[in-house]
């Protein structure tokens, strides 16, 4: 069994290139969704939403947030549990929308759905009829409310609908402004068959580890998206790194060429947050839930890229009513030289063009 022998450099600059940041930047917006296998919908847009800072970070200020809105529209990429996918993808997730569907009524959801057959029939009618509809003009009919300690407490529209795209019976159909609007599922996926669940398992996770380019065989579980791979690729050893990893081979002994760029503080290449302070020796945390003097790096701080390395956090915001792009601090993990100062320094330029916002830099 081959066993590869990596330094943590080799181990960074494949995870780089992987995830599509290195000088080679994409040709297009589907060339980097198909590459990186999605792009997170978040809705915090301190500087930009997550899934156009991805973008930019990866295409440059030559990315318009309109491409994406058409892709969507055209139904070349589609949303599916907060995730945005290649449409042909759809194929790979099916066969666990049809296993939820027959699970055992152990499972978590089961039985409230079952106690609410009435609720789910009246939703799925009222699509059939009127879609696509924002979740407030769904009825909630539940005989049985929803019950949860956190913000889905008797949100039982919004939680009906999570189960049903879990089943495969809806689908987000697009966007009004942040409100998701909801469909049938057949109006919006593609026809494609499914795969055979284990086949299309060992898909998702060959093509996950093409996207991160080095991973763990198993991780700690994150909801939607997982951070392993199984047994995708090839083992391997990072040299100073605890435990074994799975590479992609095809990455392996490629020459590399990095550059600057800032990231989105749910971009892929750190979104493990264990796996980027094993091999880049990058801290992180999302700030914005702490309180203003506990924050070390800002509300929604940008991790900086320089080449091969995490190097820092750029802390800026878009004041959109004030037309600007302000920049609060340049928080160096190591001490920048002048090369890599002036390389941040044209990214935090290019993305105030990109947002078309005035730059202020620190006084």
């Amino acid at each position: 069994m081959t066993v590869h022998e990596l330094s943590r450099l080799d181990a960074r600059r494949i995870a780089v290139r992987a995830q599509l940041l290195d000088a080679r930047r994409p040709a297009a917006l589907l060339d980097v969704v198909r590459g990186l296998t999605l792009l997170q919908v978040d809705p915090i847009a301190a500087v930009a939403p997550n899934a156009h800072l991805v973008s930019w970070s990866r295409l440059g200020s030559a990315y318009s947030t309109t491409e994406l809105t058409a892709a969507l529209v055209e139904r070349k990429l589609v949303e599916l549990r907060a995730m945005i996918r290649p449409a042909e993808d759809l194929a790979l997730h099916r066969a666990d929308m049809e296993h939820w569907e027959r699970a055992d009524p152990g499972t978590p959801g089961r039985e409230w759905l079952r106690a609410n057959d009435v609720f789910r029939r009246d939703v799925l009618d009222r699509l059939a009829s009127s879609g696509p509809l924002p979740s407030r003009d769904l009825p909630d009919t539940c005989a049985v409310p929803w019950r949860s300690t956190g913000w889905t407490d008797n949100r039982n529209v919004t939680q009906m609908l999570e189960y049903l795209v879990l089943c495969g019976d809806v689908a987000v159909a697009g966007r009004r402004g942040n409100d998701r609007l909801w469909d049938l599922a057949d109006r919006v996926y593609p026809a494609d068959p499914a795969l055979p669940r284990d086949e299309a398992k060992r898909v998702r996770d060959e093509r996950r580890l093409r996207a991160l380019g080095i991973a763990r065989a198993k991780a700690a579980a994150l909801p939607v998206e997982p951070a392993d791979v199984g047994e995708a690729g090839e083992e391997a050893v990072v040299e100073g790194v605890k435990g074994t990893w799975r590479v992609d081979p095809a990455l392996l002994s490629q020459p590399f060429s990095g550059r600057a760029a800032l990231l989105s503080p749910f971009d892929r290449l750190l979104h493990d947050r264990k796996r980027a302070a094993e091999l880049f020796g990058f801290d992180y945390q999302l700030e914005m839930y702490k309180p203003v003097a506990r924050r070390r790096w800002g509300y929604f701080a940008l991790p900086i890229l320089v080449g091969d390395g995490l190097v820092g956090k750029l802390d800026a915001t878009a004041d959109r009513k004030g037309g600007v792009l302000r920049v609060d601090a340049v928080h160096e993990d190591v001490p920048f030289d002048a090369a890599t100062t002036a390389a941040v320094r044209d990214e935090v330029e290019d993305l105030a063009r990109w947002l078309e916002l005035d730059l202020v830099l620190p006084a």
